[in-house]
C-alpha cells in the first residue's frame, strides 16, 4: 500500500511538472463484479434515477473487469450523506482505488482524507470534487464545450448571426451543488451574452442569475414546475422561441410544461430546446420533432478512460492527460483528461448514435 501511494505521488509530481512545462456487497444499492487478481475498485455513482448514470456504472464495471479488477459499485440515490457513508464503507473494506461521481462536490473532504490516510488513490469522475487536496485525477468531457454546442445550436437555428430577431429565450441550469453546472452555463453564455446585451435575445422572465435558474439534482419535475411558473408569469401574451436546457431530463420537464400550456400545434409551435446526454427518451423526442437537440457524450469512452487511469496509477504509470490547464478544485490543480462532446439533432442522430453503436435503430422506434 505504501509503495502504491509513493508511486502515485511520484506520478503526480511528474504530471504537475509536465503540465507546467506545457502551459463487494449488495447493500446501499451496491453490486459486485469479479475480475482476476488485479485488486478491488470502489465505484460510487450519484443516482439510479438517470439513465446515463446506470450506463456509466455498468460501463466502468465492465471495463475494469476486462482489466482483471473486481469492483464494488454503489449508488447514492441523490443523497450526499448516503454517498459519503458508502465511500467510507468502501475505504473500510480496503478497496485499492476509488472512482467517484459526486452528488455534492463539496461534501467529500473528510471522507477523502480517510482515503488518503489509507493510501487509496481517487479518480474524480465526470464531476470535479471540490475543496479537497485528496483527489488525484479528474476524467470528464470538455464541459464548457457542452454549453457552447447548446448555444451554437440556438444561434444557428434562430438565425441570430443573420440579424434575425428579437426572440424570447428562457435559461435553465443544472444542480447548484454540481461543479459542472457553472462550466455548462459559462460556455453557453460566452456565445449567447452578446445577443442578450443587444436585446436580440430577451429573457422575459428576467431570471438570469444562477440562483434563479439552477435545478436541484437536475430533476425534470422541478424544471417543469419552474417552467410552469415562467410561462404563467411572463408569457400570457407572448411565446417562447428557445429554451437553453443543460440536460435531457430537464428538457423533458420543460417540454411537459410547454405542451400543457398549448405548445406543439401549428399555431403555437414548440420552441428550440437543447439538452445533454443523448438519453433514449430525448433522442426519441428529437426524432418526433419535440426536443430539438442534445449533446452526446460517449459514456463508453469516459468509462474506458477512468478504468485506464486506475490501471495506470495502480501499476506505477503516468495516466494519459490532455488538460494543459489542470482544473483547480479550490484546493489544488487536478490533472485531467477531457473528452470531446458532439451536438446531435434529427439531421445526424443516425450517423452519430446508430452508426456509432450507441443505440440500435430498433431502440429508437
Amino acid at each position: 500500500m505504501h509503495t502504491r501511494r509513493a508511486a502515485l505521488s511520484t506520478i503526480a509530481g511528474a504530471v504537475s511538472l509536465a503540465l507546467t512545462l506545457s502551459a463487494c456487497g449488495q447493500d446501499d444499492g451496491g453490486a459486485s463484479a469479479d475480475g482476476s487478481e488485479g485488486g478491488t475498485i470502489g465505484v460510487a455513482m450519484p443516482t439510479r434515477a438517470s439513465e446515463r448514470w446506470l450506463t456509466d456504472g455498468k460501463s466502468v464495471v465492465d471495463d475494469l473487469a476486462g482489466k482483471g479488477y473486481k469492483t464494488t459499485l454503489v449508488y447514492g440515490d441523490d443523497d450526499p450523506k448516503r454517498q459519503v457513508a458508502q465511500i467510507e464503507k468502501l475505504i473500510e473494506q480496503g478497496v485499492d482505488a476509488l472512482i467517484i461521481a459526486a452528488i455534492d462536490n463539496k461534501s467529500m473532504d473528510s471522507v477523502l482524507k480517510k482515503a488518503a490516510d489509507a493510501e487509496i488513490p481517487v479518480i474524480s469522475y465526470d464531476r470535479l470534487i471540490l475543496d479537497t487536496k485528496n483527489v488525484d485525477y479528474y476524467v470528464s468531457f470538455d464541459n464548457e464545450q457542452v454549453g457552447r454546442l447548446q448555444a451554437r445550436y440556438i444561434i444557428d437555428e434562430l438565425g441570430l448571426e443573420d440579424g434575425k430577431g428579437p426572440f424570447n429565450i428562457e435559461l435553465f441550469a443544472g444542480s447548484p451543488d454540481d461543479n459542472n453546472t457553472r462550466y455548462f452555463y459559462d460556455g453557453a453564455m460566452h456565445l449567447l451574452k452578446p445577443y442578450l446585451d443587444t436585446k436580440q435575445l430577451v429573457v422575459r422572465s428576467g431570471e438570469t442569475d444562477m440562483d434563479q435558474i439552477t435545478t436541484l439534482r437536475w430533476d425534470g419535475p422541478t424544471a417543469q414546475k419552474r417552467m410552469n411558473s415562467v410561462l404563467t408569469k411572463a408569457y400570457r401574451s407572448a411565446t417562447v422561441d428557445a429554451v437553453l436546457s443543460p440536460y435531457d431530463g430537464i428538457s423533458i420537464g420543460v417540454l411537459n410544461s410547454l405542451k400543457a400550456h398549448g405548445y406543439g400545434s401549428a399555431g403555437k409551435p414548440l420552441p428550440i430546446i437543447t439538452g445533454q446526454d443523448a438519453e433514449l427518451a430525448s433522442v426519441k423526442s428529437i426524432i418526433a420533432d419535440e426536443q430539438s437537440q442534445t449533446v452526446y457524450k460517449d459514456l463508453r469512452l469516459l468509462a474506458e478512460m477512468a478504468a485506464d487511469m486506475v490501471d495506470d496509477v495502480l501499476n506505477g504509470k503516468t495516466p494519459n492527460l490532455n488538460s494543459r490547464r489542470a482544473y483547480n478544485n479550490g484546493a489544488k490543480p487536478v490533472p485531467a483528461y477531457l473528452l470531446q462532446p458532439t451536438s446531435v439533432d434529427k439531421s445526424n442522430y443516425k450517423d452519430v448514435l446508430v452508426a456509432g453503436g450507441y443505440y440500435t435503430a430498433a431502440e429508437l422506434k
